[in-house]
């Protein structure tokens, strides 16, 4: 894991990032691992996000701080015509690189593409609304209108249930990624500048459809049904051991069943069931319709053996297969120090921790990112460096309190707790 910018995909590129929460934050951290200098910009005080859970007992945000490594702080009013051109200068000072705009805070004139075009002819702006139009929505209410929590859950269940994983948003911001690194391709190619608009609602819709829940309605007239942790359309299920251990188990091809059906010894079963059935359990539809009679057949064999003899014989098989765990046992077992993935963080008001890089590796290696910056605390040396104000302008914006500090956004902390 490298954490040296100079030679990645995205070196040379620089972002500026108006947001807050999950999805527009993993976008600008997505870049930032890629290379793409990433300087976010929050109200003095900090946004909506700054103190959201998880915290420290001290009550720093693990949240805002995972979200924001490899990035820069600048805190300004954004509420004042000086604080709004400033942000405007960041966004449209010239260069190769720059010009590129990512937020999740829209309604803004100030911010609009047309506003910031006639600034820079060439920008690219990225603005994620909650709905196509533009109403505000988060991951859970999207969910909620899709139809997921409706399938969610067990299946004598009647109420819906709410996935714990914000998978819109995250799925948001990683097309929010790629869609700035189409606008910069397109930008290299032509001279053009881009307006992207991605509601999070259309993130949703536009993954149901692709995977099927939407079109199996509209080409079969019904929708999925609630299968509780069953796999829907081939053979998957969780099972307990003798020990309370709890195994989720999938036979996705022919010979991870006939595998399964071996290593149960439960062969001369299998045979008489299909026979009786008239099934053929090499196909997915049939291991999928007779389910609940498979799983009582093979969930004896789970009774009757410990977690550690499961684990065992299902490793000398080709059945795909993994134990429920927590994420204590995660983080406790060792796992992050053993995958290249995950390096050593010191994070100032955190402490110091293993943390992730960029899942893809670029030959051979994961590209990380820095520790998340202090609040505020790159202000004056961005535009300094950027727009070349001298150190009196800089104090006049400080002291008018257009520009924040990181000193500014200590003291201006406030109790941590939900968003």
């Amino acid at each position: 894991m490298t954490h040296d910018k100079s030679n990645r995909p995205l070196a040379g590129l620089r972002i500026i990032e108006v947001s807050s929460f999950v999805a527009s934050p993993l976008c600008g951290l997505t870049l930032s691992q890629l290379g793409a200098d990433v300087i976010r910009v929050d109200p003095i005080g900090g946004g909506a996000d700054k103190n959201r859970w998880p915290v420290t007992d001290s009550g720093d945000s693990i949240y805002w701080t995972g979200l924001n490594r490899g990035k820069r702080s600048i805190t300004c009013d954004m509420r004042r015509p000086e604080g709004q051109k400033l942000v405007q200068r960041l966004i449209t000072e010239s260069g190769t690189g720059g010009g590129i705009l990512v937020t999740n805070m829209g309604g803004r004139d100030w911010l609009s593409h047309p506003v910031l075009s006639e600034l820079r002819s060439d920008v690219i702006t990225l603005e994620i609304t909650g709905t196509r139009d533009g109403r505000a929505a988060v991951d859970y209410t999207v969910n909620a209108a899709t139809g997921f929590p409706s399938i969610t859950g067990p299946v004598r269940n009647t109420d819906p249930v709410n996935h714990v994983l914000p998978a819109w948003d995250v799925s948001c911001g990683l097309y929010a990624a790629l869609a700035i690194v189409a606008a910069v391709r397109h930008r290299d190619t032509t001279g053009l500048g881009t307006e992207i608009t991605l509601p999070l609602a259309d993130v949703a819709l536009a993954i149901s459809g692709s995977l099927g829940y939407l079109t199996e309605v509209q080409v079969n007239g019904s929708g999925r049904e609630s299968t509780g942790n069953a796999v829907y359309g081939t053979y998957g299920c969780d099972f307990v051991t003798e020990d309370s251990q709890r195994f989720m188990v999938v036979a996705l091809t022919p010979r991870h069943m006939r595998d399964l059906v071996r290593l149960t010894g439960q062969g001369a079963v299998v045979d008489a069931l299909e026979a009786g059935l008239g099934a053929d359990f090499s196909k997915d539809a049939d291991r999928y319709r007779h389910r609940a009679i498979l799983n009582a057949v093979f969930g004896s064999w789970f009774a009757e053996r410990t977690g550690a003899e499961v684990a065992a014989a299902l490793e000398n098989s080709s059945v795909l297969f993994e134990r429920y765990r927590t994420f204590e046992e995660v983080v406790g077992s060792g796992e992050l120090e053993a995958n290249p993935l995950f390096a050593p963080l010191e994070q100032p008001g955190i402490g110091t921790y293993r943390a992730a890089g960029l899942p893809a590796r670029f030959d051979g290696s994961h590209l990380s990112a820095d520790a998340a910056p202090a609040l505020g605390g790159d202000g004056a040396e961005v535009v300094r460096s950027l727009l070349g104000y001298s150190q009196h302008d800089i104090d006049e914006l400080i002291e008018s309190g257009c520009l924040g500090t990181s000193e500014d956004e200590r003291l201006s902390r406030s109790p941590a707790g939900h968003p």
